[in-house]
């Protein structure tokens, strides 16, 4: 089939991101002997420069990691707490239903820095200042601006200038968005960036040394108390259409550190597919497969309308599961293997007929759980009960999600293999610029991720001081026989793992290289409750890529979807990595003109 680009091969290393500049960095970070952590970190300070409208150091970052030498896979953990003061009876005193989308009341402890510091501390090679070295410079000396970054500050500068004005100071050029193609420097993270590294210098030649120094830094030095400061000080205007304070704290930045957690795991078609646990959406990837084992997959058209409708259809099961069992499981029993085993999913496959679904149908198993509310739901996304905060709300959510689904981004993502066999799929996500205010001292903002909670008792995913709210970043690796075959991974919030689902099932059943499986026709659904403010839900709506056969469209509509036809190249922004013996491969998407992988 035709593809936008070849598929990469090589033999010495592989890399693929959401931003040219990042796979250059991680290139390069390869080139000089770096393994594959090295790479992924290198990439990932680079991310936090070109691409901040997506991603910034005071957001959120799981991976999936592979040890070439130990044969372990595991979940890094840099998705951050609720604050010790985030309690469902603050928020209900401040006269909220729903934790805002934006502002600082939304801010949970930033994971992402510390996530990166644990992954290179732990299995990279190379120091903090040979890892820091090209993106530093390009914050200091500044980088292009992407098109999506002008139009993205565009959609907030009237907040920024009337509300936010450190980040008016920060983001705006002259009073208005930086122009597509100019050039941009984050001097003040750069000045950042130095203190930490001068805090590694302190702490001697031992690169571990260094790393702690700066982890130590961040969390109870000069960062931590910055970001007390400044969230002590700070009300600001939020997406609820009032002005509220941070319950954000320097203790609460000294309680947390990132973690190492074991993946969720499914076998299909002869692979082992690994996620984060179900502190995130990405169990529900994996019961998406276990749900479409029961189908003959291989005799469909993989962009035809019973494929769609079948995938379509399981995705809706899965992800109404999510919604009423995931959360925290360090606060919340969550029945995993039962979810994922072959007695429930037969039971729920059983409700895929031939016509799509209108009905939120999560299962039922005694003790876990919650009912979801699916009318209020839908009354939000029409608009009921919701505050309507004007410019305060343009940031909110998923701000790049457009109506149609184009995805201008709203994180980033980069997959690394290199020549020994270590795999790396990392999420960057959180801290845009358009979360929160910026911390003029740092240079970043705080992330907006707890409004995934909800501020009802009882649920798995209730508001509660040291949880982890349950994140839509979700990074994927496939393993055979026990050795990583494939990391990928797409920006898209709650689109993520249905992206990654449709382009798994195309590359592992139907064999289509990793540039076949990410340039084919896509697809996602909006029916089940929405993950971001203001948490709305449209039954059986639909949205497929303008690319889509038209008889295909057509049989989805005669089969009851809601079909909204969206824009050419519009659906997901995946990037893919892979090993075959010792063929190394890599693809990349040209949706959103950012995304390139690089390799030999």
């Amino acid at each position: 089939m035709f593809t936008t680009r070849p598929e990469l091969l090589g033999t010495f290393g592989m890399v693929s991101s959401t931003h040219w500049l990042t796979s250059a960095a991680a290139m390069a970070m390869l080139e000089k002997g770096g393994n594959a952590f090295d790479a992924a970190v290198a990439g990932g300070m680079m991310l936090q420069v070109c691409e901040p409208h997506l991603n910034g150091p005071g957001g959120d970052m799981p991976a999936i990691i592979h040890d070439a030498k130990t044969g372990e896979t595991k979940v890094v953990c840099g998705q951050g707490t609720a604050p010790a003061g985030a309690t469902i009876d603050h928020y209900k005193s401040e006269i909220l239903n729903l934790v805002p989308g934006t502002g600082l009341l939304a801010t949970v402890v930033p994971g992402a820095f510390d996530g990166w510091m644990l992954m290179l501390r732990d299995y990279g090679t190379k120091t903090v200042e040979e890892i820091f070295k090209v993106a530093l410079g390009y914050a200091e000396n500044g980088v292009p601006v992407v098109p999506r970054w002008t139009e993205t500050v565009a959609t907030v500068a009237e907040l920024f200038r009337d509300e936010w004005t450190t980040s008016a100071d920060q983001w705006l050029v002259n009073g208005a968005p930086p122009k597509p193609g100019s050039i941009y420097a984050n001097k003040p993270l750069a000045r950042t960036w130095k203190r930490l590294l001068d805090e590694a210098k302190a702490a001697g030649g031992d690169r571990v040394a260094q790393i702690d120094a700066i982890r130590l830094a961040w969390h109870q030095g000069f960062v931590a108390e910055e970001i007390d400061k400044f969230c002590r000080a700070t009300e600001v205007l939020d997406a609820s259409g009032e002005r509220h304070k941070a319950v954000l704290t320097g203790d609460d930045m000294a309680r947390w550190r990132a973690s190492y957690d074991a993946p969720a795991t499914y076998d299909f078609n002869g692979y082992t597919v690994a996620k984060p646990g179900v502190w995130s959406q990405g169990p529900a990837h994996l019961q998406v497969l276990a749900l479409l084992k029961g189908f003959d997959l291989a005799s469909m058209d993989p962009t035809g309308p019973e494929f769609v409708h079948t995938v379509t259809e399981a995705i809706k099961l899965a992800f109404a599961d999510r919604d009423a069992f995931y959360g925290d499981p360090d606060f919340v029993d969550v029945p995993i293997d039962q979810l994922l085993s072959d007695a429930y999913n037969d039971e729920r496959r059983k409700l895929i007929g031939d016509s799509a679904s209108m009905e939120l149908r999560h299962g039922t198993l005694d003790g876990f759980g919650c009912d979801v509310d699916y009318a209020a739901a839908v009354g939000r996304a029409e608009g009921q009960g919701v505050p309507q905060g004007g410019k305060a709300a343009a940031g909110s959510g998923e701000p790049t999600v457009g109506a149609l689904g184009q995805v201008s981004g709203d994180t980033c993502h980069i997959d690394v293999v290199d020549k020994d066999g270590n795999m790396v799929a990392c999420m960057p996500s959180g801290g845009w610029l358009q979360s929160s205010p910026t911390i003029p001292a740092l240079g970043f903002q705080l992330n907006s991720r707890a409004q995934m909670f909800w501020l009802d008792e009882g649920q798995p995913m209730s508001l509660e001081p040291g949880r982890r709210p349950r994140t839509t970043l979700s990074p994927s690796m496939a393993l055979r026989d026990g050795k990583p075959a494939v990391a990928f991974g797409t920006p898209g919030g709650d689109q993520q793992d249905q992206w990654q689902s449709i382009f798994f099932l195309r590359h592992a059943v139907y064999g289509r290289n990793l540039q076949e499986a990410i340039d084919t026709p896509s697809f996602h659904s909006e029916h089940f409750v929405s993950s971001f403010y203001p948490r709305g839900a449209k039954p059986g709506r639909l949205v497929v890529e303008g690319r889509t056969p038209e008889a295909t469209v057509d049989g989805l509509r005669d089969r009851g979807h809601k079909v909204e036809v969206g824009e050419l190249w519009s659906e997901g922004r995946l990037c893919a990595v892979g090993k075959d013996g010792e063929m190394l491969k890599a693809g990349s998407n040209a949706r959103g003109m950012q995304g390139y992988a690089a390799g030999r």
